[in-house]
């Protein structure tokens, strides 16, 4: 396994680093990009092997350490001594342990991280009873995206399982300046050209994308939030993906899209496009780093009402595949040759994020993921996620209240389930029209 390295030479931040980097300073004192999972153990597990296998899995996700430094450019250092060592809480004889427990988490997520002084990362196990552990886990958005987080839970998941059961210790995280070495390279290559050069037909084939000034978000806002449970839908999500020809994380997106074409995200005109996350490690050296890989990219959809279902799912499923072929191209570089001033930046909204991610598995044990803080969403975000066989698929809503009115949310929480039940229910060839029964939408 690999162990610390020393203090790296001043590495350049990635054009996704530079963008959290100009929301730090916009944004002073705010805790506006920290992300922090909860993770739920229950079971008769070994405390010290929990323990063990947190700070292995610190040692080889050198991302932790990572310290950034002010000038022109900014950079960024990996520096052992900032390696973040666990902290270990013993809440078994405190009368309401849980709370307690999230107490101190939420205020440790309400703190604001300073990207060039306080340590940025934090991993805490909490003890609530015998057999009834939190680990908590805390970054920023400038070094860790949600997939990232999901990976780093699944090597402790593994150490643990070498540590208390000899099984074996499986791969080491590759090194954060191999994903930065080998995104240089991409960036001078002519895949990276012809990439730039499809967004740019992409975006020149619509409206115009909205956009924003940087800085001028007015973080924190109070969303409209609905969570709501979709497990129901599972089985036949699975059955309506296999007869659809189309994976399920995209056949849900694309049944979300058509939802916001036809019903506004807003109370003003929306201009057509939904904004998709990319997770942006298929074939990279990213595939096995926690860094801030995540891309997100524009879609735009035109599809023929009259049409069958199955017809339009069909182009949209072609158009997915070039968004991810070319996906690799920063959203930065995107709106650089769009025209975009560096002070501006696209409004990503609506934006619809399906995460098929799966828990980590400790032998033994039962474990379960909380989301505790993602950072924030511009306008109008949908979320959906399930493990891989979708599973346990939630949705939560959320929306700014400045542009979603509270009648058109609850349109969306009440219609855009109702919505995807109709459609994995529909003969593959009902006209898209009749899987919309307010006429009135749009």
């Amino acid at each position: 396994m690999n162990k610390m390295v020393s203090p790296t030479s001043p590495l350049p931040l990635t054009l996704g680093q530079l963008d959290f980097w100009e929301e730090f300073l916009a944004h002073p004192g705010q805790p506006v990009s920290t992300v922090a999972h909860l993770i739920r153990l229950h079971g008769p597990l070994n405390h010290d092997a929990i323990a063990q296998a947190i700070t292995m899995m610190a040692a080889e996700a050198d991302v932790l350490s990572l310290q950034f430094l002010d000038g022109d450019p900014p950079m960024q250092i990996v520096d052992p001594d900032r390696l973040p060592g666990l902290r270990q809480l013993d809440l078994r004889s405190h009368p309401a342990p849980e709370d307690e427990a999230r107490r101190i988490m939420q205020a440790d997520i309400d703190h604001p991280l300073d990207l060039c002084a306080a340590p940025l990362s934090a991993l805490w196990l909490i003890r609530l009873s015998e057999d009834h552990w939190i680990w908590y886990l805390r970054g920023h958005h400038i070094f860790l995206d949600g997939y990232s987080m999901a990976l780093i839970e699944k090597r402790v998941a593994q150490l643990y399982a070498h540590i208390a059961q000899g099984a074996p210790a499986g791969k080491s995280f590759a090194r954060f300046g191999d994903y930065l070495a080998e995104e240089a390279d991409y960036r001078g290559s002519p895949r990276h050209q012809s990439a730039r050069e499809f967004w740019q037909r992409q975006l020149a084939a619509g409206h115009a994308p909205a956009t924003l000034r940087k800085g001028s978000e007015g973080y924190p806002v109070v969303p409209h939030s609905a969570t709501i449970p979709l497990q129901h839908l599972s089985a036949r999500l699975l059955q309506s993906a296999q007869r659809f020809e189309m994976g399920w994380p995209d056949l849900v997106t694309a049944l979300c899209t058509l939802w916001l074409w036809r019903v506004p995200a807003s109370d003003a005109r929306d201009n057509g496009l939904v904004w998709l996350p990319l997770m942006g490690r298929l074939g990279s050296v990213a595939a096995n780093i926690p860094a801030m890989v995540l891309n997100i990219a524009p879609f735009r959809v035109t599809p023929n009402p009259r049409e069958g279902l199955a017809a339009v799912l069909g182009a949209m499923q072609q158009d997915l595949r070039s968004v991810r072929k070319h996906g690799r191209c920063r959203i930065e570089q995107i709106a650089a040759d769009f025209g975009l001033k560096d002070d501006e930046r696209f409004f990503f909204s609506p934006l619809i994020n399906v995460m098929p991610f799966s828990n980590a598995h400790f032998p033994g044990g039962d474990c379960e993921r909380e989301v505790l803080a993602a950072g924030p969403g511009d306008g109008f975000n949908v979320t959906i996620s399930a493990d891989p066989r979708a599973e346990g698929m939630v949705m939560h809503l959320d929306a700014d209240p400045s542009l979603t009115s509270r009648t058109l949310f609850d349109r969306h929480v009440a219609g855009l389930p109702d919505f995807l039940n109709r459609c994995l229910s529909a003969d593959a060839n009902l006209p898209l029209l009749r899987a919309f029964r307010d006429e009135g939408a749009g």
